[in-house]
């Protein structure tokens, strides 16, 4: 079945030149990125075309292999985003589209990821279904956006960040393109503390490559102590698989 092209893939084939760059985001005036060298590290690293190829390959069944498990974490973290102030959202990873239609009508929502075999499938299911709530679905890679400083009212990560090359990286770019007074929110495995989950996942780490994620990423890969004291961190289900962190974008 074909498609006419609706509002929302005019935008996402749309030159990045619409945006304005900002000039302490990513790019030619780019400020340096502190990265986490102290930080613990997932044990086998992911590039962004690991993760290209990898999503290439769950694109077809990945509703159907992931989408269940992950839908708890999905809409727990969509309903904490509807009861924050703000309506410019950024979803993060927005893959196939799962969480789109669980928005409140009163958001508007740009979702960006870096597989088009992905994107393609979350267009499709917002042409059928007619969500006038979702401006705009990219291509782009979440640690050097093009979007200018403070755009958005949220940043919503749905199983990225273990998934990203550089954690810290996807978190400095976020803070920046969120409004000060904002909010920053992951959803996300990570790695357990201790047990025989701890000795499973890695194991399941030599096969980062294949999964496209890292079974083994410790929620210290992503925040900073001071982050980490001030984030409302929440476990949701199934059994605490999955953790809920709440960032409010704080001024420096």
């Amino acid at each position: 079945m074909r498609f006419g092209r609706t509002n929302l893939e005019l935008a996402v084939s749309a030159p990045p030149d619409l945006y304005e760059p900002s000039q302490t985001g990513a790019g030619a005036g780019a400020v340096a990125v502190p990265l986490a060298a102290a930080a613990p590290v997932p044990k086998s690293a992911l590039d962004a075309d690991a993760v290209k190829a990898a999503y290439q390959r769950w694109a077809g069944v990945y509703d159907g292999v992931f989408g269940g498990v992950s839908a708890f974490g999905r809409r727990r973290a969509v309903a904490s985003v509807n009861l924050l102030p703000g309506i410019k959202v950024l979803e993060v990873g927005v893959g196939t589209g799962l969480a789109l239609p669980h928005y409140s009508p009163d958001k508007r929502i740009t979702g960006i990821d870096l597989s088009a075999a992905m994107l393609d499938r979350a267009r499709r299911r917002v042409a059928l279904a007619n969500m006038p709530h979702v401006e705009a679905l990219l291509e782009m890679d979440a640690e050097e956006t093009v979007f200018a400083d403070d755009t958005f009212d949220i940043a919503v990560a749905m199983f990225v960040a273990s998934v990203v090359p550089n954690p810290r990286r996807l978190l400095m770019e976020l803070k920046r393109v969120v409004r000060p007074g904002g909010h920053i929110l992951f959803v996300n495995h990570f790695l357990a503390r201790g047990g025989v989950r701890l000795a499973i996942e890695r194991g399941m780490a030599r096969a980062s490559h294949s999964l496209g994620w890292h079974p083994d990423f410790a929620m210290e890969s992503l925040l900073p102590e001071a982050d980490l004291k001030i984030a409302q961190i929440e476990p949701v289900s199934p059994m605490g698989l999955f953790t809920l962190v709440t960032l409010s974008n704080e001024p420096n």
